[in-house]
């Protein structure tokens, strides 16, 4: 029996229907926002999976190209591995949904939304958030739900739910929330220079839609949802951690009170050998390992967090507002076109700069209108950056996840393509990691921006807070700055925050317990803000006060310049061939807009300088006594043929080659010749007599003049 509940976001009525597909589910709904449309479902495996610690959470967004009405690219013409977009899009959905299914739950869970029908004006990766809470909501899939998320944008000074693509291209403000009826559970932004108590006003905007979706989300799942399945709790043995937190909490504490990443690995390694010893009759290694090693787990955790809230004191000795020990450093790499090193503690990242013609600008083949992107940011991570030996597989969820965040903190700062037309693409290479390697690929990645010449406009910083909570009162919570790996291991937030000295340009943030309430959110953006500052003004613009004047030696030096737009086809020629000629002479590549923007790139600049002047010939009528360099393409008996352009020939005669009479043309210039011709006269049937003999003239006088000046 089909069931459909509506209500209205922004409003545009949402429409959640039941019983009508994917009947063999936990738990499904076909999600209609207007005319976008997609299905969620989830699943779970009837036992648990053997030999695992973790919740194994699988949750996938798949992009249907059929939606908007596209056969994909590429040679099968289907869809292939999920694009970065449907990446991003499940990583979003899963942040807020993992804390709160149960700690000890052990069963394969698995979510999938997929896009059947997308209108740009309502995004399908809002309908999957709602559609992914709702699939398990009225599931039988033990969770704390349920929760619901919107879109907030900030246009003409006002907040706007769920913004059209027309509003979305003039907000000041990309902002995704999601939140169950009293917390909010996920942060994630892009935005332009926001200042804090307006990015927390949009917070609060959208946690008041959101507990109206949550309650419209609850009221479905009474009516029609399945009890929770029982599962089996994967939970430590209250005796055997008791015995074993007397016997090893002094060591633990001793093996964790340092700076030194390697060093708190190597002593706990030491811990966990005495332990098994020490117990190896009363809980044998072989029968209670998995046991022991959660007990040692939860052991760590307790010390960390105790130290935090009750002491206040960190694992490496520093104060609650204390920085690591920063450092930065430009111009490392000789022949890249920039490069930033940012170091904090122990985590390091290397970025590199690279400018290209726009030609090399990335074409999106995705849901959207989007058609190519200037700006990319690469983020990697090598084992060897934690001392592992895992073998490199390319980039995972992970690594495409940071790589946007630094990408997303970067572009309000960038210049236009016009102030700079150029395709910019950062790598961050993790060379060390011991927390916030996302926010120091973001320092990084501004300092090699500023290395490589582009004239950003402000210098951005990134910075993470994380949180200690008291679960039983969660009035009694502490925020510290700069978190480093074992804090963020055991804490409860990872709360990432990039921006300039006058505002922000990116949130992400990681959640391990069931939300957070607006004084966290407070305190956390009070942080962020005067860390910042201090980054950027006694680090970063330390080691390089501001972007430099001009781009490397070895960057490619761009020009631009304007054709009419009905003389386009005269500069890219028949089947290209002016194009590319022009490309083989000079060396240069060129990329040509509708609009008759030309934009030619090459290393040398007297080249792309001379291949304008060239352009500019092919566009505008030869000028009665202009100068202009030519080659000789044919040779009769009165004189040469000399092409000034491609498609523009004039005729030098015999008497104008020299000054000197000249027997034989052949005396003087061969086919091939590169020669200086002046433009003498151009008839009423556009024939153009050239002159050498005035041209040499012309120049000659003109040495002469700037002798004698």
């Amino acid at each position: 029996m089909t069931k459909v509940y509506e209500t209205e976001v922004a409003g545009r009525k949402l429409s959640l229907e039941f019983g009508k597909v994917a009947g063999l589910a936990n738990g499904s709904v076909v999600v209609r926002y207007g005319d976008t449309v997609v299905l969620s479902a989830a699943t779970a495996s009837d036992k648990p999976r053997d030999g695992i610690d973790f919740f194994p959470l699988s949750i996938d967004y798949e992009e249907k190209m059929y939606a908007v009405g596209k056969i994909p690219g590429g040679f099968t013409r289907r869809e292939g591995r999920p694009s970065e977009n449907a990446i991003l899009t499940a990583r979003v959905i899963d942040r807020p949904m993992r804390p709160l299914f149960p700690k000890d739950l052990r069963n394969d869970v698995s979510i999938v939304s997929t896009v059947l029908s997308v209108e740009q004006d309502n995004a399908p990766e809002f309908c999957a958030m709602i559609g992914s809470s709702v699939a398990v909501s009225v599931s039988d899939i033990p969770f704390n739900g349920p929760i619901a998320a919107v879109y907030v944008g900030l246009v003409d000074g006002e907040f706007v739910i769920n913004p059209t693509e027309a509003q979305r291209e003039v907000s000041r403000l990309s902002l995704t929330v999601a939140g169950s009826a009293k917390k909010v559970v996920m942060i994630e932004a892009g935005a332009k220079e926001v200042p804090e108590d307006t990015m927390f006003e949009a917070i609060m905007f959208a946690h008041d839609e959101i507990k109206k979706l949550c309650a419209f989300i609850q009221k479905i799942q009474d009516e029609i949802g399945k009890p929770k399945f029982e599962y089996e709790h994967m939970v430590v043995d209250e005796q055997l951690f008791t015995d074993i937190r007397a016997f090893a909490e002094d060591m633990v504490k001793e093996a964790m009170d340092t700076d030194d990443k390697t060093v708190r690995d190597a002593r706990l390694l030491v811990v966990y050998d005495k332990v098994y010893e020490a117990f190896q009759e009363k809980y044998p290694k072989e029968e209670y390992q998995a046991q022991i090693d959660e007990a040692l787990y939860k052991l760590q955790k307790t010390v960390v967090r105790n130290w935090l809230m009750y002491d206040k004191k960190r694992v490496d000795g520093r104060g609650i507002l204390e920085l690591r020990p920063l450092s930065a450093e430009v111009g490392l790499l000789p022949r890249a076109h920039g490069s930033g090193l940012f170091s904090r503690g122990q985590t390091q990242v290397l970025t590199v700069a690279t400018l290209g013609p726009l030609g090399d600008a990335k074409i999106i083949d995705g849901l959207d209108n989007e058609e190519y992107r200037r700006y990319l940011h690469h983020y990697n991570f090598p084992s060897y950056s934690v001392g592992e030996t895992r073998p490199s597989r390319g980039p995972g969820r992970r690594e495409i996840g940071h790589g946007a965040l630094a990408e997303r903190a970067l572009v309000p700062v960038l210049p236009s393509e016009e102030e700079f037309p150029y395709a910019i693409r950062l790598v961050s290479e993790v060379l060390s990691s011991n927390g916030s390697t996302s926010q120091a690929s973001i320092c990084g990645s501004t300092l090699a921006l500023m290395d490589a010449g582009v004239p950003i406009k402000k210098p951005v910083a990134g910075i993470s807070v994380g949180l200690i909570t008291d679960p039983e009162d969660e009035d009694n919570f502490l925020t510290m700055v700069d978190i480093q790996g074992v804090e963020d291991f055991f804490g409860d937030m990872d709360f990432k925050v990039a921006g300039t000295h006058d505002g922000i340009t990116a949130i992400q943030m990681d959640l391990k317990i069931d939300g957070l309430t607006p004084e966290i959110i407070k305190a956390a953006f009070a942080k962020t803000h005067k860390a910042r500052d201090y980054i950027l003004d006694e680090v970063m613009l330390k080691a390089i006060p501001e972007p430099r004047k001009t781009v490397g030696k070895y960057a490619p030096k761009m020009i631009h310049t304007k054709v009419p737009v009905d003389k386009i086809s005269e500069v890219i020629g028949k089947g290209g061939k002016v194009i590319q000629k022009l490309c083989a002479d000079f060396d240069v590549k060129i990329d040509i807009d509708d609009d008759g923007n030309v934009f030619i790139c090459g290393l040398d600049l007297d080249k792309a300088n001379a291949c304008v002047q060239v352009i500019s010939t092919i566009v505008n009528p030869p000028e009665v006594g202009a100068i202009y360099k030519g080659k000789v393409v044919r040779i009769m008996n009165f004189g040469a043929f000399v092409e000034i352009a491609p498609g523009k020939d004039g005729m030098v005669h015999i008497s104008k080659l020299d000054n000197h009479r000249v027997e034989k043309v052949e005396d003087v210039v061969s086919v091939g010749d590169e020669i200086i011709v002046k433009v003498m006269e151009i008839d009423n049937q556009g024939r153009i007599n050239l002159s050498r003999k005035d041209a040499l003239a012309d120049i000659e006088a003109k040495r002469k003049a700037q002798a004698q000046g």
